[in-house]
């Protein structure tokens, strides 16, 4: 059973950092891509940043460029995803996700509150 769960999320003000993590288990991963997404009140679910679990090759939505960082410890089966420089916009349920890169994102996480305070 594929597990990815979610953990780091708070309150912090605009211009903080926060750093998320995404446990996953339940499958080999060597395949897959790593995804975090969000999701605003009010609003759909959009990408954020990805990883190729081999390799380390990365990609992010224009708006949290040179502010996020995403990045995967292989031994612990974990993706990170670094936030600075936190905005008001930024607020939102954060999700990861993986899948094969071949098929897309097919299992997610339950999510995790982030809150950017101005």
């Amino acid at each position: 059973q594929v597990q990815l769960v979610e953990s780091g999320g708070g309150l912090v003000q605009a211009g903080g950092s926060l750093r998320l993590s995404c446990a996953a288990s339940g499958r080999t991963f060597s395949r897959d891509v790593m995804g975090w997404f969000r999701q605003a009140p009010g609003k759909e679910r959009t990408f954020v940043a990805r990883i190729i679990w081999s390799g380390g090759s990365t990609y992010y939505t224009d708006s949290v460029k040179g502010r996020f960082t995403i990045s995967r410890d292989i031994a612990k089966n974990t993706v990170y995803l670094q936030m600075n420089s936190l905005k008001p916009e930024d607020t939102a349920v954060y999700y990861c996700a993986a899948g094969e890169r071949s098929v897309g994102y097919r299992y997610w996480g339950q999510g995790t509150q982030v809150t950017v305070s101005s």
